[in-house]
C-alpha cells in the first residue's frame, strides 16, 4: 500500500518537471544581447509548424530566433539529457554514486579529438566529427584493455577508463604545447571549458542522432537495469545476462556522451550530480530515474546556459559554471546524506 500511495506524489512531481523544462525552454528564446518580443518569439517558432500565421517580424529576428537561439536551447537541453542520463545509468551499473559519464575516458577522449583537429586547421565539421570518433575510441580501448586483464571485470574496467582517460588528457596536454599561442591554444582552452555558443541547427541533428539511438535502448530496458543493482547470482536467477546488460549500457552511454562532448565541448558535474537530484525525487527505480533524470539535466543545463549568456558582458563557459554549482551541491549531498533519504 506505501508504494501504491506514492504514485500519485510521482505522476505529480513528474508534471511539474517537465512543464518546469517547458517553461525554461520558451522563456530561453526571451534572453540574449538581442531583445525579442516574447510574443513575437512564439510567433516565429509557432510559424514554422503552421505556415499560415502571418509575418509580422523582421528578417533578423527571425534569425535570431531560429537560426542562433533556437539550436543554442536545443543542444543544451539535449545535451543536458543525454548527460544526466548516462550518468544515472553508470552510478547504477558500478553501484558507485560517484561514478558520472566520463568515467570510461568517453570526455577525455573527445577533448584530445578536438583539440588535434584545432591543432591540424580542421574545420568545424572535422573539429566535431574528430571529437565524437576519438570520444567513441577511448572506451572502446578501456574496454579492450579490461578484456585483456585477469582482474575482476568491473574493477578492471574502471582502472582501465581511468588509465585510458590520463592517457588522452596527457594527448591534449601536449597539443596544447604545441598548439599556436595567437590562435590554436585560446581555442583549444575555450572548447574544452564547454559552451554552446556556436550552436547550429546542423550540430543539433549531428548529436541528435546518436543520444536518440542511446537513449531509446536505455528508456526500454529500465526495468531491466533495475537488477545491476543486485549481485551477479540474484541478476542470474531472474534469467537476466548481466554481462550483455552492462555492453549495452556502456555502449548507449558513451554514444551519448561522446555526441554531447563533441558539440558542446567538457561539461562537467551535469551526470554526476543530476541523478542524485534524481533519486532523492523519485526513488531508485531506473523506469523513473531516466525519464526524470532526461527532464532535469536538460532543464539545469538550459538554465546554465541562460546564465552564461547573460551574467557578464563576455560569455561564461559551461564547464566554469557548472563546477560553480555543481561542487557545493554535492558537497552538501555528501554532508547531509541527501542520498539516504531517497524513496
Amino acid at each position: 500500500m506505501k508504494s501504491l500511495d506514492r504514485k500519485p506524489s510521482y505522476r505529480i512531481r513528474f508534471s511539474l518537471l517537465a512543464i518546469a523544462c517547458f517553461v525554461v525552454f520558451f522563456l530561453s528564446f526571451f534572453l540574449g544581447r538581442y531583445p525579442v518580443n516574447p510574443f513575437v518569439a512564439l510567433r516565429i517558432l509557432f510559424s514554422k509548424i503552421i505556415p499560415a500565421i502571418p509575418k509580422t517580424w523582421t528578417n533578423q529576428q527571425e534569425i535570431v530566433v531560429t537560426s542562433i537561439r533556437f539550436p543554442r536551447i536545443a543542444c543544451a537541453a539535449l545535451v543536458g539529457a543525454a548527460l544526466s542520463v548516462a550518468g544515472a545509468c553508470y552510478q547504477g551499473m558500478f553501484r558507485n554514486p560517484m561514478v558520472s559519464p566520463d568515467l570510461l575516458g568517453a570526455s577525455t577522449g573527445a577533448g584530445f579529438g578536438a583539440a588535434l583537429a584545432i591543432l591540424l586547421g580542421g574545420s568545424y565539421l572535422a573539429i566535431t566529427l574528430s571529437s565524437f570518433a576519438f570520444g567513441l575510441a577511448a572506451v572502446f580501448l578501456a574496454l579492450l584493455v579490461s578484456k585483456a586483464s585477469r582482474m575482476q571485470s568491473a574493477l578492471a574496467l574502471v582502472l582501465a577508463g581511468v588509465m585510458i582517460g590520463s592517457l588522452f588528457s596527457s594527448g591534449t596536454s601536449f597539443v596544447k604545447l604545441v598548439a599556436d599561442t595567437e590562435s590554436q591554444l585560446p581555442e583549444i582552452t575555450y572548447w574544452l571549458m564547454g559552451s554552446l555558443s556556436t550552436a547550429k541547427n546542423k550540430d543539433l541533428l549531428f548529436a541528435l542522432v546518436p543520444i536518440v539511438v542511446g537513449l531509446v535502448p536505455l528508456a526500454l530496458l529500465s526495468w531491466r537495469l533495475n537488477l545491476l543493482t543486485v549481485s551477479e547470482q540474484e541478476a542470474k536467477s531472474m534469467g537476466i545476462e548481466t554481462a550483455k546488460l552492462r555492453a549495452v549500457v556502456i555502449l548507449c552511454s558513451t554514444l551519448m556522451t561522446a555526441a554531447s562532448v563533441s558539440i558542446s565541448g567538457m561539461i562537467g558535474w551535469v551526470g554526476l550530480v543530476i541523478p542524485h537530484f534524481c533519486r532523492i525525487l523519485f526513488g531508485q527505480d531506473f523506469r523513473r530515474l531516466i525519464p526524470a533524470s532526461a527532464l532535469l539535466g536538460a532543464t539545469y543545463l538550459m538554465v546554465v546556459d541562460d546564465l552564461a549568456r547573460v551574467l557578464t558582458a563576455t560569455e561564461i563557459p559551461l564547464g566554469i559554471l557548472t563546477a560553480f554549482v555543481g561542487a557545493p551541491v554535492f558537497l552538501y549531498l555528501i554532508i547531509s546524506g541527501g542520498t539516504q533519504r531517497e524513496h
